[in-house]
């Protein structure tokens, strides 16, 4: 409790600074085009939300140390792993010019120092033909760079309304500490705990209000951190399903590569171009602007908020399965099955205007 609690309060504490300091740092750090297909705020704000979760873990590190806990390195290791990630993420909120690709192979690049300096590989999958891939040295290595890569674009994607990423990576830490204390993993319990602290000290202050944003440094860095304690999780614990993790991270992965297929086959546009019609962008457009249809700057930031809980009840249908099952991979399997044909049918009932009416909310 001592990981989460400090880094809950040193990441609210550094998130409250950067919110009042933004006036001189605004000109850099502040997201000012409200006109693209992903945005959905009135007013410029500051998107580096990343920073403070940065230094709550970091401060956590130190704590530890001091304390002389010995699972102290590990947290440090992943600070160090996900420095990569979380810088090339920052420089792009604060000059608008890294593009993806150079995020992407930054975020490979932590992933691979995590395969080096915490052993973080997927050397099994419980998938014949793709076992056989990571049961070579190269494959292994393959198949981690592009898992960590892949979650942490995912949770980037999901960003952009208030409180849904960082609540859904709080969700799924969550649930990698209940089943890495059931095998007796105490250390990455701590600090599957202290991501959930970071993660929320930075919720306080984006939901519902938004008066800051995660940013590419924070979405990045969060989503290498989720997959990293998840491929730890089963590298170190066998008994864990492989496919656990990919179960506990299914919603925001499956939304990507849910995206990419809708945009390279179905629309014939390259998968990388940003358009207004993910899952969360259609559940704003809707269902929140029918419930409150006013364009003010007030009721902009209502209806953004009103968002994420929708989200957040998606992400939970795939955690609670994931807790139910996590040993066993057939049935996580099937459950990953049954979500992916749940989400594309729900998808589909939206896009033509044929919402469930549990759905939509009265004015």
């Amino acid at each position: 409790m001592l990981y989460l609690l400090v880094s809950f309060f040193v990441a609210a504490a550094v998130t409250l600074l950067v919110i009042h300091s933004s006036r001189s740092h605004g000109h850099l750090s502040a997201d000012t085009d409200l006109s693209g297909p992903q945005k959905f705020h009135a007013a410029p704000v500051p998107r580096v939300g990343g920073v403070g979760m940065f230094t709550g873990l970091l401060c956590c590190v130190g704590v530890a140390a001091l304390a002389r806990h010995a699972d102290w390195k590990l947290g440090a290791l992943l600070i160090v792993c996900g420095l990569p990630a979380f810088l090339a993420g920052l420089v792009e909120d604060l000059t608008k010019r890294v593009s993806p690709a150079k995020r992407l192979l930054a975020t490979g690049v932590s992933a691979g120092l995590g395969i080096w300096l915490l052993n973080a590989t997927i050397t099994k999958t419980d998938i014949p033909g793709l076992d056989l891939l990571v049961s070579t040295a190269v494959g292994a290595w393959f198949a981690t760079i592009l898992t960590v890569a892949g979650v942490a674009n995912s949770v980037n994607i999901i960003d952009g309304f208030n409180g849904l990423s960082s609540m859904c990576v709080s969700l799924m830490l969550l649930v990698f500490a209940y089943v890495a204390y059931q095998v007796g993993d105490i250390p990455l319990t701590l600090w599957a705990l202290a991501g959930v602290g970071a993660a929320l000290g930075f919720f306080v202050w984006n939901f519902p209000a938004g008066l800051i944003f995660l940013g590419d440094g924070g979405a990045y860095f969060l989503g290498f951190y989720l997959a990293e304690i998840g491929i730890l999780l089963i590298s170190r614990n066998p008994e864990v399903s492989p496919l656990f993790p990919l179960m506990v991270c299914i919603y925001p992965v499956f939304e990507t590569v849910f995206s990419m297929y809708r945009r390279k086959v179905v629309r014939s546009v390259p998968t990388g171009l940003p358009d207004g019609i993910h899952l969360h962008s259609l559940i704003y457009r809707r269902l929140m602007r029918w419930a409150i249809g006013a364009r003010d700057a007030r009721a902009m930031t209502r209806r953004n908020s009103m968002t994420a809980p929708y989200l957040w009840m998606l992400c939970i249908t795939s955690l609670v399965p994931a807790l139910a099952f996590w040993d066993s991979t057939p049935l996580i399997a099937a459950c990953m099955v049954l979500f992916a044909l749940t989400y594309m049918a729900f998808y589909r009932r939206i896009v033509r205007f044929k919402t469930p009416r549990w759905l939509v909310v009265n004015r």
